[in-house]
């Protein structure tokens, strides 16, 4: 609510003094309005300062994160040795390892088959019975066709709707005698005959004279002969996931392998490195001769103990502290990560390293729930303090209210009063000069001058 000042206009010769009054005594009330909304801007300016903080744990809860999901899985990458034959996709597998695949025999492709062609597509029988039965992958299913149906388009709506897994189509030369055809196509790749037989109790005749009965992908690895319906072959190296998409020589080998990758654990340490100091320095802007508005808050002190539990934590393992991956953390509390350092690992440490950053749950990884304690949108100790800043700020604001209110009338009733002594003032000053001219008048008629 804003006060609207209001300007005297008063007919006595103290008119602005009365002004003055009237602007003093509005001052003076909104002295406690103005001390609210000071109280209010600090108010906002820690709620926004709170939320820059929680941007930076939020960053840092990721990092941290990351990083135990990187220690359980050992950052374990594929590659394959020729990705024109054999491409590696999805790894969940932990453990490194090699697979050969040899004698790529042949692709998964769909089956498919085609009628004898047919003079017109919406007349002419097809069937000289009117009952047809289809077998697609060893499922047969019998087809009635009325009199109305019995045609290579009425043939293809019912083979549609049987839900079999196949589409049947017709295709068209566009010129000849016989210039339309049946065409039944499987819906998944993989070995799948399709017959489609009419007068099954006479002359047994398939209706595709064209067929193609598809093939499954076939390969071994590890010596090992495997058939699948499907190029992607997510069910046989256990956290694998390939594709075939080429056939091999006799003697031809790919290679699959799964090792740990050394620049994908620098990666995410890179990445905690800055997520770290990023928090960092926002607590710090908080603290010492220069400190903000959050200076001794329970946010701050939370949160630098935390950094302090995440700097020194020690693993039970041969890996005992971030320094062992190249982190150190320096005399101003800022953290740093030596690449060199981190290269000179050999095989065995950077197994060891994936131990002491454990996983989501254990080992470093675990401190995400030190941090989420403090970070989480909702249940954290970040929230909390921001839920509380908005109700102070609540607070505030209907006091604010309330207090305008009573400002706007002690203005208009001050106002008032003093237009009413104004009033009597200017009537009083009115009788003064008509005394005056009174007096004047007599002076003037008894000594013939106004003075004496």
């Amino acid at each position: 609510m804003s006060i609207e000042p209001i300007r005297f206009s008063g007919i006595s010769s103290y008119s602005a003094d009365f002004q003055k009054i009237l602007d003093r005594t509005v001052a003076i009330a909104a002295q406690p309005i103005n001390a609210l909304q000071n109280d209010q801007t600090r108010i906002v300016s820690q709620r926004s300062t709170a939320q820059a903080i929680q941007r930076s744990v939020d960053g840092l809860n990721a990092a941290v994160t990351a990083l135990g999901d990187i220690g359980q899985s050992r950052a374990v990458s594929g590659t394959s040795s020729n990705s024109s034959k054999v491409s590696i996709g999805a790894v969940t597998a932990r453990s490194p390892a090699n697979y050969n695949i040899t004698d790529i025999t042949s692709l998964a492709r769909s089956a498919s088959a085609t009628s004898s062609g047919f003079a017109a597509s919406n007349s002419g029988a097809v069937s000289t019975t009117g009952a047809v039965q289809l077998t697609f992958n060893g499922v047969t299913k019998d087809i009635v066709l009325s009199t109305g149906e019995n045609t290579l388009t009425g043939l293809r709506d019912k083979i549609n709707n049987l839900g079999v897994g196949v589409t049947a189509t017709i295709l068209t030369t566009g010129s000849g005698p016989t210039p339309y055809y049946l065409s039944i196509t499987s819906n998944t790749a993989g070995e799948k005959p399709i017959t489609l037989v009419d007068d099954l109790t006479g002359a047994n005749t398939n209706l595709l004279v064209a067929t193609d009965n598809g093939s499954n992908a076939n390969f071994k690895i590890n010596g090992v002969a495997v058939s699948k319906a499907s190029n992607l072959i997510n069910d046989v190296v256990s956290g694998v996931t390939f594709t075939i998409t080429g056939t091999t020589s006799p003697s031809e080998n790919v290679s699959l392998a799964l090792s740990s990758s050394r620049s994908g654990l620098a990666s995410k340490l890179d990445s905690f490195i800055a997520a770290y100091n990023d928090t960092r320095a926002a607590i710090d802007s908080q603290i010492g001769e220069n400190a903000g508005l959050l200076t001794g808050s329970f946010i701050v002190r939370e949160t630098g103990g935390l950094l302090r539990k995440i700097s020194g934590f020690e693993g039970t393992g041969a890996t005992k502290s971030l320094a062992s991956l190249g982190v150190s953390f320096g005399s101003d509390g800022k953290a740093s990560f030596s690449r060199d350092a981190f290269d000179t690992l050999g095989e065995t440490e950077l197994q060891d390293a994936f131990v002491f950053l454990g996983t989501p749950t254990a080992g470093f990884g675990a401190l995400k729930t030190k941090v989420q304690q403090i970070s989480d949108p909702v249940t954290g100790l970040i929230a909390s303090e921001t839920t509380r800043y908005d109700e102070t700020d609540k607070r505030l604001s209907a006091r604010v209210e309330e207090l305008t209110r009573r400002l706007v009338f002690l203005q208009k009733s001050t106002s008032e009063r003093l237009q009413a002594v104004d009033a009597i003032l200017g009537s009083l000053d009115g009788q003064k000069n008509i005394i005056e001219a009174s007096f004047k008048s007599v002076l003037l008629g008894i000594y013939g001058k106004s003075t004496g």
